[in-house]
Order: C-alpha cells, then structure tokens, then sequence
C-alpha cells in the first residue's frame, strides 16, 4: 500500500468515528517525531502495539480486501496466562461496503464484535473439525447478543447498529459491511496479532508499504523500525 493512501484512510476514519460519537485517544495524533520524543514513556503502548493499523492482509487491493483497525488497549499475555490482571483489549475497526476481512480464526483470542453504527456488518460462519481447522462442512453456535445461535456451515448472519456477535477460538469468520460502511467495536481477551490470527488462504496480516510521502502517523507495523 502507498504511504499516501494510508494518509488519506486514516483522515477518512478520524472523521467517521467522531460522526458515530466516539474520539481516539491523544496519542492517536501525535506525529512520528512526537511518538519517539515519548517512546519511553509510551513503552506500554508500543510493547501492547496499541494505535493505528490499516492492512490490505497484503494482496494489493485494500478496497476490495482490507480492513482499518485502532487498538485502544490491549492486555499483557503473561496476565492471561497467569490468570488475572489485564487480560483484555479494545479496538475500533471500519469495514467499507463490500470490503472483505478475509476468513480467519484464533486460537487464544475470544472476542465479542459489535456493530457501532453506519451500514450492516455481514459475517459469514464456519465450524472446525477436532484440531480446530477449517470445516467447510460444520457450523456450530454462536452467540448473538448474549443468546445462543446456531449457525450452519456457510451461513451469513446480518447485524444491524447495536447488534453483536461473540466469537470463540475454532470458530471460522469473515465479515464486510453492506449498504454502506460501519463502524465496529472488538472487546476481546489480549490480543496478538503477530500469531494468533490464523488465516484459511495463505496471506499477510500486514501490508507491504511503499513510502511514496511521510506518514502522519505511525502504524502498529512502524514501531520496530521507527521507534
């Protein structure tokens, strides 16, 4: 993806969640220059690789795959492990019309996720077989508000603004947004995306990024080589 069209994304979402109500946190704006002058004093930020993460999973068309997240908080492994402290995290994402977050599962995260507000979000479901792998012929139950929805292999379910979906490791899932974008919010267990998203097609989590202009801000994906 060009620098500059992740400049212009991460415009175009600012003014979307603020049009739904909701403000990114202060170090959502600072600058490059900024985010390293406060590297130390924002270490748990980026050791949890809290902000901005705009990816096209690599494939060069973010219109047609892709997705925008925001971490607002993200929780320690070692606590979930241990069984207590901050084993919890937040992200804010937008899925443009028709834009496909490719299938994909987890194997330690759990996550409710919530139709903010705009458009319909679609997900489609699938099962997995003992080893936690796809199954293209297994559905399995969900939950949907807090009530139990069994699913059929294939399905999709249609969630309108206020409506969610709690999702378990094993269960299959992609999801787009129909008639328009929305606007989406994760509260899931620690989040880890280095190794915990586990995708059925052979592709990145990350986009290849192709500095054409400076960044605005930095993503998750910037921290390593600029911070």
């Amino acid at each position: 993806m060009k620098r500059s069209k992740i400049n212009d994304i991460m415009a175009r979402a600012d003014d979307l969640i603020r049009s739904h109500g909701f403000t990114l946190p202060p170090f959502a704006y600072w600058s490059p220059d900024k985010f390293a002058a406060n590297a130390t004093a924002a270490k748990a930020l980026i050791d949890a690789r809290c902000g901005w993460d705009i990816t096209d999973y690599g494939a060069g068309d973010f219109d047609a795959m892709g997705l925008f997240l925001f971490t607002l908080r993200n929780g320690r492994l070692a606590d979930l492990r241990h069984g207590g402290g901050m084993c919890y995290a937040e992200k804010l994402l937008i899925s443009r019309q028709d834009q496909l977050s490719p299938m994909h599962t987890h194997v330690i995260k759990a996550e409710d996720i919530i139709n903010r507000g705009g458009a319909t979000m679609v997900v489609e479901l699938y099962g997995s077989d003992e080893d936690g792998n796809f199954a293209e012929d297994r559905g399995g139950v969900v939950m949907c508000d807090g009530i139990a929805r069994p699913f059929s292999a294939g399905e999709k379910i249609k969630f309108a603004p206020g409506e969610s979906l709690t999702l378990m490791p094993g269960d299959w899932h992609a999801f787009w947004g129909e008639g328009g974008d929305v606007l989406i919010g994760e509260v899931s267990t620690v989040n880890d995306d280095e190794t915990d998203n586990i995708f059925r097609a052979p592709i990145g989590r990350f986009a290849q990024i192709d500095e054409d202009v400076a960044p605005t801000h930095l993503l998750v994906s910037d921290y390593n080589t600029h911070l």
